[in-house]
């Protein structure tokens, strides 16, 4: 690294003509949308089975009883996935680097094993209620005798074709038009007929009805989605190559900042000294930050708004029922042909199916990226063959098998194969569901304290665009400990109370 005697860094001589290149942003409205990505792909990877059937799950089965359970789940993740975001941003490298540098690499064993697990039964609670869809419209309306799993086999290969492929776009833009008639038509069925505002009383109010836990758990873990995305959207936000990410390599070459290297680990590699650049790349790199933040918070709201909705839906239209079997998605459709009329269950299934499948869809790609990503950082062989874009890739790349990239494949066909088996085993759609959704709870204290720690000493303190505000310091460590006090609240309840105490 440059400094001068006094040891304050310097801008090298040619930094400005280095980075004359850049190109700032376009900040408009319009510009905004057309730059947002990671964020609303982590909302949309929550929406398909936390709103579409845990939701409407608690509204019929407990009424308005589980409403606090939504701001709290928000409230208090929220700094949990704000931070991945904030690394990156901050970085240019992923949180899975940041994790590489601890005792043992104990994060990365972690991670890699519980998304090995998540894979299987996570999966397969995303992938079955798109595939609940699916059924329903065949076999109930249609009559085709084509059991559940049937239908995730097809969805999971479909998937897995598409992302091998890399034939993105057309899925992404068709899952954007059909989610945002979900979004539509949700807010047309409300709006005619909102929920009385005596029980918006419940927000404030914590109920614990008998049977719910596994309910709140849900809640807990897949509002707005699991913890565990936070690290795919950090890897996705890597790949994008905007802002630190597109010039960080351009720094280590220049020596501006360190190279990190995943088996002489240290922290102070992966930190980055913004006041070495010149104006033009910091202003470039705080704008592209400001972006990633309005990406997630927008994604935050949105899916906030929704969980409520159909949580309130489901009380208003559904109780008392217990929401469950294979024909849930038509359960739930009858609140939108009994308030609206029968051509509408057409537009709720068609926004239902854009949501569940690109969930489905986008753990395909996310869970496998997290398990790639870990193998370059605990292997070398895997590390001297990372990297799983069309332009990283060589002979060498395709034809090793630990490769990222073939790692990353690997993955993809064992998490099809898994979670496919478990939705043919268990064809409870709202069971496997929740059941996903709560080990995502018991996931996310671990992922939420190593996000937060890793922004904290690896950011510079001095820099104020990107080191965590005293504000965010503080409700960071206070959402750390509710969060992660109510997962044990959770844990102590169900498993040791009622096997060891009852």
């Amino acid at each position: 690294m440059a400094s001068d005697p006094s040891g304050s860094p310097e801008t090298l001589p040619n930094a400005d003509d280095a980075f004359s290149d850049l190109e700032m942003p376009d900040m408009t409205p319009k510009g905004l949308m057309g730059h947002f990505g990671p964020g609303l792909i982590l909302m949309m990877t929550g929406i398909g089975t936390s709103h579409l059937v845990t939701a409407p799950a608690a509204g019929g089965r407990f009424g308005y009883a589980l409403l606090w359970c939504i701001p709290v789940a928000y409230i208090f993740k929220y700094y949990g996935f704000e931070m991945a975001f904030r690394f990156t941003n901050a970085t240019g490298k992923s949180m899975i680097e940041a994790y590489s540098t601890a005792w043992k690499k104990w994060p990365l064993w972690y991670v890699l094993i519980t998304t090995l697990i998540q894979c299987a039964v996570g999966q397969a609670g995303r992938l079955i209620a798109a595939a609940a869809v699916m059924y329903y419209v065949g076999y109930e309306v249609m009559g085709l005798p084509i059991e559940l799993w049937m239908y995730g086999l097809f969805l999971a290969v479909v998937s897995v074709a598409i992302i091998l492929r890399g034939r993105y776009k057309v899925v992404e833009i068709a899952t954007k038009i059909l989610a945002a008639i979900l979004v539509f038509s949700v807010l047309a069925v409300y709006f005619r007929t909102p929920a009385p505002i005596s029980e918006m009383g419940n927000f404030f109010i914590v109920q614990i009805p008998d049977g719910s836990w596994l309910i709140i758990a849900a809640f807990l873990g897949l509002l707005p989605t699991g913890m565990d995305v936070s690290l795919q959207a950090s890897e996705w936000g890597k790949a994008k190559k905007k802002g630190m990410s597109k010039i960080r390599d351009r720094m280590e070459d220049m020596g501006l900042a360190n190279r990190f290297d995943p088996f002489n680990p240290n922290r102070e590699d992966l930190s980055v000294d913004t006041s070495k650049l010149p104006a033009n790349a910091q202003e470039y790199c705080q704008k592209w930050f400001k972006i990633g933040t309005w990406d997630f918070r927008a994604g935050h709201v949105i899916s906030f708004v929704l969980a409520c909705i159909f949580l309130l839906l489901a009380a208003m239209w559904l109780f008392p029922s217990p929401v469950e079997g294979n024909d849930v998605m038509g359960e739930i459709a009858g609140i939108f042909t009994e308030s609206l009329g029968q051509g509408w269950m057409w537009v709720f299934m068609l926004g239902a199916f854009a949501a569940t499948f690109s969930t489905a869809f986008n753990y395909f790609d996310g869970w496998p990226r997290i398990v790639g990503a870990c193998s370059r950082n605990l292997f070398r062989g895997t590390a001297e063959l990372s990297g799983i874009g069309r332009e990283d890739l060589t002979p060498a790349h395709r034809g090793t098998w630990y490769s990222e990239y073939n790692i990353y494949r690997a993955t993809m066909l064992y998490s099809l194969v898994a979670s496919v088996a478990f939705v043919a085993v268990l064809e409870r759609p709202v069971f496997l569901v929740l059941v996903a959704s709560a080990l995502a709870a018991f996931v996310a204290p671990v992922i939420f304290f190593l996000n937060f720690y890793y922004c904290l000493v690896i950011i510079p303190k001095q820099d104020r665009a990107f080191y965590p505000s005293m504000f965010a310091r503080w409700f960071g460590w206070i959402s750390l400990v509710v969060f992660t006090g109510m997962t044990l609240v959770l844990i102590y309840w169900r498993i040791w109370v009622r096997y060891f105490v009852e």
